[in-house]
């Protein structure tokens, strides 16, 4: 049980701290992930940014995750076929929902960024971070869109998950650092004693506080 998400990130850090000497670039998945990565941005001393990831619902549930929109240069959508053919949802289907997160995911961008430029992906060590997993989508659409700006390491770092979830997520990353994969596992805030919402303002006020470059 982490108390907070800045008592994870505190030791998450402690867990990266070998990457400290590749001079690693930290890439936050907001909301709940930056408390996470600010923590271990300012004890790696290194770089912070957001990468920011919108999952998409299925139509009767927008929770059921069937893709996720990531935008890191141009909008990528990466989509569970499997579970989509399950659902019998095609891309046409969703094409409003993407529409709906693509506004949000920009506003969002620009928001916690502000005119800041992004951090340099390629030939760099990245880690990206989020507070914990549990389906993994945004996860994997996060690392999928990484993978294609060439960096030169690709460590997924969270402090909860499910062991199935990381073991899926195993060929999408050159390294998983997760600090507790509990059984019984239903929901990542189940592992926290303080899981509030993240606001917009503590994001703001984290990135403004970080290192940039």
């Amino acid at each position: 049980m982490f108390s907070d998400r800045r008592q994870a990130g505190h030791l998450l850090a402690s867990a990266l701290a070998h990457l400290s000497e590749e001079h690693p670039s930290i890439l936050a998945l907001p909301r709940g992930g930056v408390p996470v990565a600010a923590e271990v941005a300012t004890a790696l001393q290194a770089p912070l940014d957001v990468l920011v990831v919108r999952k998409i619902g299925a139509p009767f549930n927008l929770e059921l995750g069937v893709g996720a929109l990531v935008l890191l240069g141009e909008p990528q959508v990466v989509w569970n076929y499997a579970l989509m053919a399950r659902l019998e949802l095609t891309e046409d289907r969703l094409a409003g929902e993407v529409a709906i997160q693509l506004i949000e995911a920009r506003r969002r961008l620009w928001a916690y960024r502000g005119g800041r430029t992004a951090l340099e992906v390629a030939g760099r060590t990245v880690i990206l971070v989020d507070d914990g997993l549990a389906t993994g989508i945004s996860a994997r659409a996060a690392l999928q869109a990484l993978r294609r700006v060439h960096p030169s390491r690709l460590v997924l770092a969270v402090p909860v998950g499910p062991a199935g979830t990381l073991a899926g997520l195993g060929k999408e990353a050159d390294e998983i650092v997760c600090l507790e994969e509990p059984a019984g596992f239903s929901a990542v805030g189940q592992f926290y004693s303080d899981f509030g919402q993240t606001s917009d303002e503590e994001v703001v006020s984290l990135m403004a506080a970080a290192k940039q470059g």
